[in-house]
This record gives structure tokens, sequence and C-alpha cells, in this order.
């Protein structure tokens, strides 16, 4: 035990243990100060502090302070080599008095370091008891001995650091734990399950950066599994609301009768059911954004609410007469042809321009082929993980077949297809019939052709772009259309592909 403890020793480790609980994000300059103290109280001419490394089984010079300076940074030692080794292997406090004597002195590094070795006192640094360092001093002041209550205070030092070592390493783990789960949020909500491989995506994503940063509604078209509800929290999350809610509603999936509550609220006592006052969407989404999916399914009636609410930003509860005024960015999509039914008088023309201010069309998957493989790949590697399978990849049938069918269900279609081949897959890789597609084209590609995805894509983009310019009768600019590309980016395709239309004899 210690004899006593005097002042000044006390001080010191008083002010260690003050740093010990208050900052770890520098651990190396922490650990330096530890070490500093260390070596003024035991009145060591130098000093280091070796952290062990498990993988390799290797002692690091971490810290090194004194005569020996940082010389000793770019040594190592292994367990049981040297005086440090030997404390880090036996786990045990050792006072050497003769280091020049000891055949476990490490003379080369002595040398190296041109730094003098007398007497040494090597403790380990323990964490439940078991060894994660070493702490040494080099050298008693004026010629003196190190002792017995010199061992007991550096044992105390010692744990300190190790304390240090353990709790800076959690904080670093939990710290990289949290900036894993802010990344998974931020992709998950950055909307990166479209694949913006095909130009006409590409331009679809640079419109939304544009049109987000606006208050306008977004009117977003296009066909049933393209994913219109992924481009509607893209332009929340590039939009100065991304921080406020992002609330979506699905028109076709909530009963008609239902719908006024479940977008404006009610009061209690409004009908039957009504026990309790209730929040619509509306007021949910209050600061942020309003995804109205499905719009075409809406009522004659709700429609006209939903035009006031665009225009005074204001509603009455079902069964209120009392005003509630919102400050919501509406967004709306449908698979319907809205046009037509804007003729037919199935949906109001006046809500029809108020949300198509800024229209975005999302072309089907079968007129941007570039996307096909490169979403396959993302749903292999998700449902990999879901699924626990470990499938490497697909097989260049799988690849010629999914090229060649039309996908009517878009990208939804392509997910489940995925999904269901990584449960009913056996091999290594996906198979063609693992996919369950049915396709009239023939293989793209012969059984002893190039059958990488490059190959694949090119020759598919070659036949799709002829089968579409003879469909319309060589037709450029209609072509163009049918396809959702620009007339200059086709005939640089037509260039790049080497396609020709026949001349008219």
């Amino acid at each position: 035990m210690l004899a006593k403890i005097d002042n000044q020793k006390f001080k010191i480790l008083v002010e260690t243990n003050a740093l010990i609980n208050s900052n770890y994000s520098d651990l190396n300059s922490l650990l330096t100060r530890i070490v500093e103290s260390a070596t003024l109280l035991c009145e060591g001419e130098a000093s280091s502090l070796l952290l062990l490394n498990r993988e390799t089984g290797n002692l690091h010079f971490e810290v090194s302070v004194g005569g020996a300076g940082s010389a000793l940074k770019r040594f190592s030692v292994k367990m049981g080599e040297g005086i440090a080794g030997w404390v880090a292997l036996n786990n045990r406090s050792i006072i050497v008095e003769d280091a020049q004597n000891d055949k476990r002195h490490l003379v080369d590094i002595a040398k190296a370091i041109d730094f003098p070795t007398k007497g040494i006192l090597a403790v380990p640094m323990r964490v439940k008891d078991e060894c994660v360092g070493v702490l040494q001093l080099i050298n008693k002041k004026d010629g003196k001995k190190f002792t017995q209550e010199d061992l007991e205070w550096l044992e105390i030092f010692a744990t300190q650091a190790g304390i240090a070592v353990v709790n800076a390493r959690s904080l670093e783990a939990a710290q990289g734990k949290i900036a894993q789960l802010q990344e998974q949020l931020s992709s998950e909500l950055d909307g990166n399950t479209v694949i913006a491989k095909s130009p006409a995506i590409i331009e679809k994503f640079e419109i939304v950066d544009r049109v987000a940063k606006t208050d306008s509604s977004v009117l977003i078209l296009g066909e049933s599994g393209v994913g219109k509800e992924i481009f509607a929290e893209r332009i929340h999350i590039k939009s100065p609301r991304r921080k406020k809610p992002f609330v979506k509603v699905n028109c076709a999936a909530i009963p008609e009768g239902l719908l006024e509550s479940e977008l404006f609220g009610h009061v209690k006592g409004a009908f039957t059911s009504a026990v309790a006052s209730r929040l619509g969407r509306f007021e949910l989404a209050d600061g942020g954004t309003i995804f109205l999916d499905e719009i075409g399914e809406l009522s004659l009636g709700l429609q006209a609410k939903l035009l006031r609410v665009i225009q005074e930003k204001s509603f009455e509860k079902v069964g209120s007469d009392h005003t509630i005024t919102v400050d919501v960015r509406i967004l709306a999509a449908t698979n319907r042809d809205i046009e037509k039914q804007v003729e037919s008088g199935a949906f109001r023309s006046d809500l029809y321009y108020r949300l198509n201010v800024l229209p975005l069309f999302i072309p089907p998957l079968r007129q941007r082929p570039e996307d096909i493989l490169p979403l396959a790949e993302l749903f292999l590697e998700k449902f990999n993980m879901k699924a626990q399978s470990s499938f490497t990849g697909f097989s260049g049938d799988a690849v010629e077949t999914m090229l060649a069918y039309p996908w009517p269900g878009n990208v939804r279609e392509l997910e489940n297809c995925i999904e269901r081949a990584c449960i009913i897959g056996k091999g290594e890789i996906i198979e063609a019939e693992d996919l369950l597609l049915k396709t009239s084209l023939s293989p793209v590609m012969s059984k002893d052709g190039n059958r990488n995805l490059k190959t694949a894509e090119k020759i598919f983009k070659t036949r799709f772009i002829k089968q579409v310019l003879d469909e319309n009768h060589g037709n450029q600019t209609e072509t163009a259309r049918v396809l959702d590309i620009q007339r200059t980016y086709l005939s640089k395709l037509m260039r790049e592909l080497d396609i020709s239309i026949p001349r008219s004899n």
C-alpha cells in the first residue's frame, strides 16, 4: 500500500481523474497527459505507453515522452518480447534496476533511439483483469532507483489509462454506429431505390432537383409500379420542407366514406363511430408535404374540398364549422389518363390545372432498359439479406430474359420477381427459370456469344429501338416520343448501335 499521499501527488491524481471524465475525442492527447502526470509524480526521465493489438499480438508505442522522444513510435514489440512484452504476457508489474544486464531488455531499441537505459518500471494496463497495454518509466532522476511506492503509483495511472482507452473506444464504436444509422436513414429518405442509369430518369432527377426548391404543386404521372411515390419523397427531401412531415395518402386504398375524415379529420360525434376527435392528414402534414397517390380516384365532392385547400390553405373537419389553416405542399400522382378524365367530367378541370403546375411523367421500365439490370442487382442485394441467401449474380440466360421481358408491372414487378427468385433459387446465381417470366422474344445472344452484361444491354437496345422504329414506319420523331427521349439522343443511339432505316423503293 502507499505509505502516504502528499498534497502535490494528490493534486496530480485528482487532475488526471478529471481529465478521464472530460473528453475522449482525442485519445492520444488524453493518454499523453496521463503519462506526463505519471512521469512527473514518479520522477522518471522518460516514459512510454504501449497498446496491445489483439489481431497481431504486437505492442505498439502509442505515447512517448521525455528523453526517448517520438522516435519510439516507429517501433513495436511482440508479446513476451522485451520488458514491456514480458509484462503484457505475464500481466504483472516489474522493477528492473539494471536493465543493461537483464536478458529481457531490448538493447537494439535503446541504441536506435540513443537513450541509455538503466532502470525500468513497467506495469500492465488492465481492463477487467485483462492486459490491454503497458505503461513504463525509464530511469529515475538523479540516479535514484524506482521504489515499490513508485510502482503502486504507476499502477494507479495505468488503471486510469486503461479506463480512458476503453471509454474512448466505446465512444468511437457508438459514434460509428450512429453515423451508419444516419447514413442508412439518409439513403432511404433520399430515394436511392430509383436507379438513374437511363437518360430518361437522369433527366427526371434533374427536374426533381429544380422543382423541389419551389413550393408549387406537382402532378406525377406514370403507370402503376414505376416509382411515383419515391419521386415524391425525393422532392420532399430536396425541398426546404425536408425537416417537416412527409405524409402519404393512397386515395384508392381508403373507402370513399372514410376518405374525407382521413384527409381532414373529424370531431367527436361527427358520425356513429366517431367516439373521439381525430387529426386529419393535412393537419399532420402542416409545415411539410402531403402526397396524394391515385388522385384520380377522388370523388367530385372531395375534389372541391381539395381545391379549396390548395387555394385558401384552409378546411373544416367533418362535423365542425371551425376553419383550420395549414401550410402544406401538395404532391399528387395518378396512373390514369387524367386529361381524359377532365374531358369526360370525372375530374374537375380547375383542380387539374392547380395540381398540374409542374407535371412530371415517369416513363415505364420497358422504355428505360438501362435501368433493368442495375435495379435487379440492387434488389438481389436487398433480398439476399432478407432471405439470408448468398446469390452472387445472374446467369446469362437470366439477364437475357429480364432484358427481353416487357415488365407491365414496372419496377414493382421487377422487385417482386427478384424476391421470388431469391426464395426458389437453388444455385449460386439466379437462373432464368428462377425468374418465372414468360417472354415471346428469343434470346438476344447465342449460347457461344459474348455474354457479358454490357453486350446484352447493347444488343437488347438495338433490337428494341429497331422494333419501335418499325412500328412507327421509320419516323424518328415519333419513335423518340414513344421512347420518351430527345430526338437528338435517338440519332446518337442509332449511330452508336449502327441502326439504319431502310430506304423505301
